[in-house]
């Protein structure tokens, strides 16, 4: 079973909720954060820089092309949705790793 903040749809598509940290010191996930997967970010929220740096680094991290990774809610919040196209069971099973609660990761 998913997380919450993790949905499957069909055709290998994934949205994931987010909380996003601009500003951290390097880019990592950090776990659960409430009802979304906390991801701090290196990059500053400027002008959609962070934006365009999340969507980079999920693709990177899954080694997609970045044009399969779309951010499709939360353009100027920290909470975030992204959408990932052609995600396999592989890349879902990472996921699911990621899913530490508070305090654990």
């Amino acid at each position: 079973m998913n997380p919450g903040w993790l949905k499957q749809q069909g055709d290998g598509e994934l949205v994931i909720a987010l909380h996003v940290q601009p500003g951290a010191k390097q880019t990592v996930f950090a776990g659960r954060h409430g009802e979304a997967l906390k991801l701090r970010l290196a990059a500053a929220p400027v002008e959609g820089k962070a934006n365009a740096a999340l969507c980079a680094y999920i693709a990177d991290y899954f080694g997609l092309p970045r044009a399969a990774v779309a951010l499709i809610s939360g353009q100027t919040s920290r909470s975030k949705r992204v959408r990932i196209c052609g995600a396999s069971e592989a890349m879902v099973a990472r996921l699911r790793a990621l899913d530490t609660p508070p305090g654990h990761a």
